[in-house]
């Protein structure tokens, strides 16, 4: 496998796939005017919940501090949550960060790294600095990852990408497909489950193969069910020895109002079925008037969607801005369909009235 330095690793940091604010320049549309809908880049607008806004609050009044106990407290917390040791759990700066690393970790020349398409494209972007071939596999038509074509594509694969629910499409890949993936990967290859919006649905989580000890790594963050987008908590679980691997890239304190704010959420009540609930009530309100506008849709189970706009995505994106709602983008393999992220009721009430507009 391709060596990085730590030296070499802190150049890679400064390049534009590893830097959060490059990272997000895809949905970076800028200030916005008074009123805009803002449903461009998944992000809950509930904010954090109560209990952790409050431990958010005191971080910022005691934030010259590095606060190393609670970045522990919080991955304490977290693998209590998930019936997991210490040992298997490394707690980052979101999830955008352990998955970088990850790519650095397990690909290089001749162990590619294999990925759906559409899906979340940061995977790939780091893959190129370190000159590994990134294979993109189409969806099923199911729109589940096509796992038996992803393992044909790259014998050699050095790791296997599974976002689930996926980015952009919100779908999910059946349980028995991850099974099938586990057990006929090539040999001294990962797979790492990206679980970003698993709170949003109630499918199973791929923990227990973490648990069973497996060539996986499981990826969290509190960006988007916990509305923590801006203040940047995740963790990785896995294996000591995959986790530690990850780890070797460096790593230095955590932001505190992120660490506080994570483990403040995981340890309040019912969170994550209140904002479940909230956000499939609105998806599934807004499913239901496009289908009686005969809109096309991928039916997702997260908080955005895939429309079919019949025509170039960019061209109502852009329609949509001018009217003060900001959607989402189009990926290249689907030219004519566009991400949408679910917003407040309200929110969705405007999208609908100004997506019947310029749908004409």
């Amino acid at each position: 496998m391709q060596h990085i330095t730590r030296r070499g690793f802190a150049w890679l940091a400064g390049l534009s796939f590893y830097n959060e604010a490059a990272l997000a320049q895809l949905s970076n549309i800028g200030k916005l005017p008074p009123g805009a809908v803002k449903i461009n880049a998944n992000e809950n607008p509930l904010g954090p919940c109560r209990e952790a806004a409050e431990q958010i609050a005191r971080a910022v009044r005691e934030g010259g501090r590095y606060f190393f106990e609670e970045a522990a407290e919080f991955e304490r917390v977290q693998a209590e949550s998930e019936g997991l040791s210490t040992a298997q759990v490394r707690v980052f700066a979101g999830s955008s960060d352990p998955l970088h690393r990850s790519v650095l970790a397990y690909c290089s020349v001749g162990r590619p790294l294999v990925v759906a398409d559409p899906g979340y494209e940061a995977a790939a972007r780091a893959a190129q600095f370190v000159n590994a071939e990134a294979v993109s596999v189409p969806l099923r038509a199911d729109y589940a990852h096509d796992v038996r074509e992803m393992v044909k594509a790259a014998p050699k694969a050095g790791m296997f990408y599974i976002c689930n629910p996926n980015n952009p499409t919100g779908t999910i890949t059946p349980r028995a497909d991850l099974e099938w993936l586990m057990a006929n990967k090539p040999a001294g290859s990962v797979v790492v489950v990206d679980e970003a919006y698993l709170h949003f649905c109630e499918e199973p989580s791929a923990v227990d193969f973490v648990k069973k000890g497996q060539d996986a790594v499981v990826l969290r963050t509190f960006s988007k069910l916990f509305g923590m987008a801006g203040l940047r908590a995740g963790a990785a679980l896995g294996r000591p020895d995959l986790l530690g691997r990850i780890a070797s890239f460096g790593m230095g304190p955590l932001p505190a109002a992120g660490v506080i704010g994570a483990h403040a959420s995981l340890k309040a009540k019912g969170v994550v079925e209140e904002r479940r609930k909230l956000v499939r009530d609105i998806r599934e309100d807004l499913f239901t008037w496009m289908k009686a506008k005969g809109y096309e849709f991928v039916p997702s189970v997260s908080n955005k969607f895939m429309v079919d706009v019949r025509r170039p995505g960019g061209e109502v994106v852009r329609a949509m801005a001018a009217k003060g709602v900001y959607i989402g983008r189009v990926w290249p393999s689907w030219p004519t369909q566009v991400r949408v992220s679910i917003g407040t009721a309200q929110e969705m009430e405007i999208f609908k009235r100004v997506f019947a507009e310029v749908m004409g």
